[in-house]
């Protein structure tokens, strides 16, 4: 995951604003309308090109393509992977149900959005494997080529893939006989993900919103012993499919939804870190600049890292305009440091992704750009 320096790196949690043109072209492919493959591809490679060059302007020390090539952090699976089909809606979010009014100036801002929703997702309809590595192999093509002619390197370069616990939460099980053989399934299918991402020289993080955010969407009615068996049973799969990762390569991302809303049903990161510590990664990466989770940064000073982690703190809001100060920054990272004991296992990062589904980002592009230069 890079050397230890004597400064704090810094990096993203992924995804990154995409070109309206790539947008556009992503959400008429959602909506079931045709469109022509290799201008989406070249978009895809251009806009790969420019994220790369803003990143390195901004000072990003450990950057990534920007999931430009992909219409979400994991719908973009149901392309790359068989037994996916038809659709449903997901249940609403526990908080945001508890507020009618914002709920429905929530619908109206979704409304006038050219977009991909992430909650209108396929379902598992067959057996799911992964079908085609095409794809996956020309992603990461794509981004080794950027990074060889790039005006600059960064410290170490990740790719993102998606935890087995969010595709399965969010694309509902209508075939197998169990949830946990469609979780297992589905785990076996991202090993190629996981194993490809590395073999070409990049950080795996593995987005797993599910082992925070399902407390309040799919196990919102359900008791907390059964969301925490669930948290087990992810964790026990992903590590599973790691078996062929090195440890240090790769980083765990856990949030609790990557939406402005109340947020007041999250569950607390101290009824899920001891499960998070028991994953087989180098780093955790969890939100901390948001006002509903800040705070919970001292659940690091009494559950400490194991001695080879490290923790990507999420110090720059993704759901704000507000660019932050740079005294502001350095305050939440001291927080930080103060909390795990050791500022060298500290990286400064944000606290999601800024375009987790392709045209649903609540930063403006520019101002995306000014808010990475501040956390550098």
């Amino acid at each position: 995951m890079g050397d230890r320096p004597r400064r704090i790196l810094t990096t993203h949690a992924g995804s990154l604003p995409r070109p309206p043109a790539l947008v556009a072209l992503y959400a008429r492919r959602a909506a079931g309308e045709p469109i022509d493959a290799g201008e989406l591809d070249a978009l895809g490679a251009r806009a790969t090109r420019e994220v790369v060059g803003r990143q390195l302007e901004a000072g990003i020390d450990l950057g990534n393509n920007g999931e430009q090539q992909r219409e979400g952090f994991f719908l973009y699976v149901q392309h790359r992977m068989s037994g996916f089909g038809g659709s449903w809606t997901r249940r609403e979010r526990q908080d945001v149900a508890r507020y009618p009014e914002f709920q429905r100036q929530l619908r109206s801002y979704a409304s006038g959005k050219t977009a991909v929703s992430n909650f209108s997702p396929p379902t598992a309809q067959g057996e799911v494997r992964y079908r085609d590595r095409s794809a996956l192999l020309a992603e990461c093509a794509t981004f080794r080529e950027v990074l060889d002619t790039a005006d600059g390197t960064f410290v170490a370069p990740f790719m993102t893939a998606p935890s087995p616990g969010i595709v399965c939460s969010a694309m509902r099980n209508e075939h197998y006989e169990s949830d946990h053989a469609y979780l297992r399934a589905v785990a076996n299918a991202l090993r190629a993900e996981y194993e490809a991402i590395v073999e070409h020289g990049f950080v795996l993080q593995l987005d797993c919103p599910d082992l925070a955010l399902e407390r309040h969407i799919s196990y919102q009615d359900r008791p907390l012993a059964d969301f925490l068996g669930f948290v087990e049973s992810v964790i026990d799969v992903l590590n599973e499919a790691l078996v062929n990762v090195p440890r240090e390569r790769v980083r765990l991302h856990v949030c609790w939804g990557n939406y402005e809303g109340p947020h007041d049903r999250d569950v607390p990161l101290a009824d899920i870190l001891p499960l998070l510590l028991e994953a087989d990664v180098g780093a955790l990466a969890l939100p901390f600049a948001n006002g509903r989770h800040a705070h919970e940064i001292q659940c690091l000073a009494r559950r400490r890292l194991a001695d080879d982690q490290r923790l990507v703190a999420g110090v720059i809001d993704t759901l704000t305009n507000y660019v932050e100060h740079p005294e502001v920054v350095a305050e939440r990272i001291e927080r930080v440091a103060r909390a795990v004991g050791d500022p060298q296992r500290v990286i400064a990062g944000t606290d999601c992704g800024f375009d987790t589904s392709a045209g649903m980002g609540r930063v403006a592009r520019d101002v995306v750009w000014a808010k990475l230069r501040a956390l550098a």
